[in-house]
């Protein structure tokens, strides 16, 4: 697939709405800026190429390129994708003075082994300043902490790491975010222009499972009715047959029902065919059914020694994935990977011909109708 520049990159996703503020156009050019959830060029640049259009999650995104490079095995578009191991998990006795966690503190525990170990010296994470979502670069177990919690917006997170690819920094960093930013993370760790001076400043990524996200905008203008926004301590969507989204504030807690939600999921996360984050080293998601317990799927040799020190050293509880669990998270995964390409499809975003323009998503087109018939 070529490699085009911000011009092309401004036509295939913002104009159409796909960007999902990710963040990984952000830190590298001087032209992208994210403020209050969204990506905004400022001027058009005339570079032939960049790394804005080589690294966005929804342009010309090649799967099964991106699977072998990673995997060394084609994108098959099962359930979870390549799966070494999957296990439930807690944080363990070594994380009981750290605090409470929102699920089981999978992320939180890996992350203090990576600093109290010296595998980083830094973590890209997401906080939240009021309602809106914020990039951090955590240097500190401390500020890992600060840091947990589940958000539900739209992030630019990776912009802290492509600041940190693009200054020659030597730091090591995890990497915590979304399907769609591992699959970003995971196209700039290709180096796809080759660069002589490309560095991978990443010691681990931390995929976080996402059936969608929401426009920090519009969310900020349906709450504001309801509640101080300042107040907000935290967010959860239950599980069915709750549908509702609850946020916790300093007064107490208020519902808002799903289907007031819904409507504030960007269109770009429509065409996201990865529930799990399968471009990730580990992915982590709550355990349904099983309150403070996570689900934890390792997919590389890099994430499997992590966990396994994670739990030798304490830091983690391991025990087998319930069989019914294990079977619920493929259905819902899968469903989600017909639901995205049947959209995609429609949307003209999915395998489409050169000369008839460029796609968002690029999968083996047989695969693609074995799986939606």
């Amino acid at each position: 697939m070529p490699i085009l520049g911000s011009t092309e990159l401004f036509d295939d996703v913002h104009k159409k709405d796909l960007c999902v503020d990710c963040g990984a156009c952000v830190g590298l050019c001087p032209y992208f800026v994210s403020h209050n959830g969204k990506i905004a060029r400022l001027f058009p640049c005339t570079l032939p190429q960049g790394r804005c259009f080589a690294h966005c999650p929804k342009t010309e995104v090649d799967l099964n390129r991106l699977s072998t490079w990673m995997f060394g095995s084609e994108y098959d578009l099962s359930a979870l994708g390549a799966v070494t191991d999957i296990r439930k998990a807690k944080a363990g006795p070594a994380m009981t003075d750290r605090g409470m966690f929102q699920n089981g503190g999978t992320v939180s525990a890996l992350l203090t082994l990576g600093f109290r170990s010296g595998r980083i010296t830094a973590a890209a994470l997401t906080s939240r300043k009021g309602l809106t979502p914020e990039p951090v670069l955590a240097e500190s177990e401390e500020a890992v902490l600060a840091c947990s919690g589940s958000k539900y917006m739209a992030s630019p997170t990776l912009s802290t790491v492509m600041k940190e690819s693009a200054s020659g920094s030597t730091r090591r960093m995890a990497v915590v975010g979304t399907a769609c930013q591992m699959t970003a993370l995971a196209q700039m760790r290709m180096n796809p222009l080759e660069r002589e001076d490309f560095r991978d400043p990443v010691a681990l990524s931390i995929g976080l499972f996402c059936t969608w996200a929401l426009d920090t905008r519009k969310l900020k203008h349906l709450l504001k009715d309801h509640m101080d926004l300042d107040s907000i301590v935290s967010m959860d969507v239950p599980p069915p047959p709750a549908q509702v989204m609850t946020f916790n504030t300093s007064s107490g807690t208020v519902d808002i029902p799903l289907s007031d939600i819904r409507p504030l999921i960007p269109k770009g996360c429509g065409i996201c065919p990865d529930m799990t984050a399968e471009f990730a080293d580990v992915s982590v998601g709550a355990l349904e059914g099983e309150p403070g317990w996570n689900t934890l799927i390792v997919r590389t040799a890099r994430g499997a020694e992590w966990v396994e020190d994670a739990a030798a050293q304490g830091f983690l509880i391991l025990e087998a994935m319930p069989e019914a669990s294990l079977a619920n998270l493929k259905t819902g995964a899968l469903g989600k990977k017909k639901k995205a390409l049947l959209r995609a499809k429609e949307d003209n975003c999915l395998n489409v011909a050169p000369e008839a323009g460029r796609s968002a998503l690029v999968i083996d087109p047989e695969r693609v109708e074995s799986l939606l018939t």
